[in-house]
């Protein structure tokens, strides 16, 4: 891992419009300069990118989320690499800490696009080279890019987090929120020290879940209940209610994404029993909508620079990713 490494000749990382402070923690972690680039939208809402400075021959990261709104970031992001691409970059890398799209992975009825393979496409089109991504909402998402990618996961940023607190943690049971997350949860529980419960739950609509019965023993324990993203907040507050009805002491929830895209998703868990909320940094700069979050008293924040800026020095100079799995739960099935 780079640890601060400053041969990076070479490397120029860009930023998109929503993610200055995450780009700029990943540059100070490599002790880079962030790239020279401007983002402008036309009274139209057409989108403008204009870098700065010379990249011919350079390899190239633009660190942009597809969080909300999503179409616009995606559109800065197509237009990002293909500004990149026409100035003669030698390698494009596009850094998707939070990949939005990814719940639409699938035909689950008749005449319903994927529009997760959609994006992947406009991605590979506009001329990239490479995807890095960060918890992926599912892990085959990886297949639909015609071109690298290399998937990472925030539970190394997690277990350390915990770990840290562990003795606070009496009694610790990790509660899987799904069957989809039990390998995640398992590899937490065995990290961590603690025992592992289930979630079985049915998906009514598309805003819509009915959590309808737990399996394992939450009698007087400390519930981590860890997910790849909160976007709501009504499951994890709904299975937040079952595990203390079930006679669970205290809730903490955990989620790489805290999407959480309306007032309405932020006060939801404000309100809620659960005591504490822990998310990472990639989904938007523009934190000011977790406000109720910070009032309570329940907001943790950690971030994901270091894991990105390790990754990015690695594929860098040509080194293993893997490496940095290392203290990780693995992704989501």
């Amino acid at each position: 891992m780079s640890n601060g490494v400053s041969n990076n000749n070479g490397l120029k990382i860009f930023a998109g419009s929503r993610n200055l402070t995450l780009t700029d923690r990943v540059c100070a972690h490599l002790h880079v300069d962030r790239g020279m680039a401007r983002v402008e939208t036309f009274p139209d809402g057409e989108t403008l990118v204009k870098v700065e400075e010379d990249v011919r021959g350079r390899d190239c990261y633009v660190i942009l989320s597809t969080s909300h709104p999503v179409n616009d970031n995606v559109m800065e992001l197509l237009v990002y690499i293909d500004c990149l691409r026409r100035a003669s970059a030698k390698r494009i890398t596009a850094v998707l800490p939070y990949y939005g799209y990814a719940r639409q992975d699938r035909k689950d009825a008749g005449r319903v696009p994927i529009t997760a393979k959609l994006v992947a496409n406009l991605i590979t089109s506009a001329g990239a080279h490479r995807v890095l991504a960060v918890d992926l909402h599912a892990a085959q998402i990886q297949g639909f890019f015609d071109l690298p990618v290399d998937h990472l996961t925030a539970t190394p940023v997690f277990s350390k987090h915990f770990l840290g607190v562990r003795d606070r943690l009496e009694g610790l049971c990790l509660v899987s929120p799904d069957v989809g997350n039990v390998k995640v949860a398992e590899s937490f529980a065995n990290i961590l020290g603690g025992e592992l419960a289930i979630i079985f739950k049915r998906r009514v609509s598309g805003t819509e879940v009915k959590s309808q019965t737990i399996i394992g023993d939450v009698q007087g324990k400390t519930v981590l209940m860890f997910d790849d993203m909160i976007s709501t907040g009504g499951t994890v507050v709904e299975a937040a209610e079952l595990v203390l009805a079930k006679g669970a002491r205290r809730v903490i929830a955990a989620a790489t994404h805290g999407v959480l895209p309306t007032a309405a998703s932020v006060e939801r868990l404000a309100r809620s029993k659960i005591e504490q909320v822990v998310i990472t940094d990639t989904v938007s700069d523009d934190t000011s909508r977790l406000e109720p979050l910070r009032r309570a008293g329940k907001l943790v924040e950690l971030s994901v620079s270091a894991l990105l800026g390790d990754a990015i020095h690695n594929i860098h100079h040509n080194l293993s990713i893997s490496a940095l799995f290392a203290g990780g739960a693995g992704v989501k099935r």
